[in-house]
């Protein structure tokens, strides 16, 4: 029983230590895009600010984290050509051509706007994921999995109510 429980606890506190390893690793392009934005007039927006400016779904998403409901964006049906922006900055993240249907329930991508997104890891679920959110405000997006088409192999899964987009 000892050895047992010294094995596992040998393994969660290896695990813990590569994990604070690799945070403390060297910024990437993701860190680099996020501080070019350090002085953006989107970072000094309070909370009561960001409820003023967003509906209630889109705030609670971008400014909180959530979750939007599978298959309820109306931009899960967008095919036309565009840009799909930040819901809160209008920063251009995505292009149409990039979007394709993941069969999951939320807009997904294969590619990002080069210098438009920051990442971090998330655990909110009890294992570690990528999430990502816009470089600009701050804003969560959704997060990153290497289950996407090529050329990239990334999904990009998105919440439809922190984007809107931009008809070319």
């Amino acid at each position: 029983m000892t050895q047992t429980f010294q094995t596992s606890r040998r393994t969660v506190l290896l695990g813990a230590a590569a994990t604070a390893l690799a945070a403390c690793s060297s910024p990437g392009e993701a860190d680099a895009s996020v501080a070019q934005y350090a002085n953006s007039p989107f970072r000094r927006i309070t909370d009561a600010q960001w409820l003023e400016r967003l509906p209630a779904a889109s705030y609670n998403v971008l400014r909180r984290e959530g979750t939007e409901r599978p298959y309820t964006s109306p931009l899960n049906e967008e095919s036309r050509r565009g840009t799909f922006v930040c819901r809160g900055c209008e920063l251009p993240l995505f292009r149409s051509e990039t979007k394709y249907d993941s069969r999951t329930g939320w807009p997904s991508f294969y590619d990002v706007i080069p210098g438009s997104v920051g990442t971090k890891t998330d655990y909110a679920i009890g294992i570690p994921r990528t999430e990502y959110h816009c470089a600009r405000c701050l804003g969560h997006q959704g997060h990153i999995f290497d289950d996407g088409p090529r050329p990239t192999g990334k999904r990009y899964c998105n919440n439809g109510v922190a984007l809107s987009f931009q008809p070319a």
